[in-house]
């Protein structure tokens, strides 16, 4: 994930603090404004539920629970809170640093009905948290997530479906939420830039060897993949009834 280097991530936040400057300048309203008109004028209820479906890769809400369920499962599984240590870190990660930045930006929705909604750093603005997007930074912190979650449940196997689990769903909700008047444009683009970011990092840390602090229950730290659950409920099976289930290579790794 980091082979392009910390570079690129300057380069990120680089062109996020040059798009702010560009609009705090006054300059990119007509564009996002027009886009949200003609968006706004050609939206007929079908296209709306549909884009109102796709545009749900974008919340939160249902990625911290589904993503905790799966935690609990391999915490379960492989006796092992890291999992859920991941997902708790990028729901927080994802609030400390959209929300502060979105106090900041002071933008309203292009649903609101100031005249000057597009301006950033409005004082009038009723909703002022369109800037940067949040459903962008959603999706990339949360699949990025995905991502190691998966290769956590199925091994280094997982890893055939990370572009399409990495890119798709950012396009979807990228063109959902500007579609669908949640966001301008340029919300979308600086929801992008941060996301990526937000989601480097992430895959940066070293989850499933993370040191812990040894008062932690539920430390052990697998020296190679962790045992699929297929496996795992194959040999609890076989040693039903008293008999000692052989252990997997897999299992045989496992540091208790």
């Amino acid at each position: 994930m980091r082979r392009l280097g910390w570079w690129l991530d300057v380069l990120l936040l680089a062109a996020f603090a040059g798009l702010t400057a560009l609009l705090a300048a006054g300059h990119l309203y007509g564009v996002d404004t027009a886009i949200a008109n003609y968006a706004d004028a050609h939206r007929p209820p079908v296209m709306y539920w549909i884009a109102l479906i796709g545009n749900q890769l974008g919340q939160s809400g249902h990625f911290l629970i589904a993503f905790t369920v799966i935690g609990l499962w391999l915490l379960y599984r492989d006796r092992d809170i890291r999992p859920l240590i991941l997902v708790g870190f990028t729901y927080v990660l994802a609030g400390v640093v959209v929300v502060p930045l979105k106090e900041f930006g002071g933008r309203d929705a292009p649903t609101s009905t100031l005249p000057n909604k597009v301006e950033l750093f409005n004082d009038a603005a009723v909703y002022d948290w369109s800037y940067p997007s949040g459903h962008m930074v959603n999706t990339f912190v949360w699949f990025f997530t995905l991502v190691m979650l998966l290769t956590w449940l199925f091994g280094e196997r997982a890893r055939r479906f990370e572009p399409a689990i990495r890119i798709a769903p950012p396009v979807i909700v990228f063109v959902t939420t500007i579609y669908l008047s949640f966001h301008w444009l340029t919300d979308s683009i600086a929801g992008l830039l941060i996301g990526v970011v937000l989601g480097r990092l992430i895959a940066l840390i070293p989850w499933r060897t993370l040191p812990l602090p040894s008062w932690l229950p539920f430390t052990a730290q697998p020296a190679g993949p962790a045992p699929h659950a297929v496996s795992l409920w194959r040999g609890r099976s076989a040693g039903a009834g008293g008999a000692q289930a052989p252990q997997t290579p897999d299992q045989d790794r496992i540091v208790r």
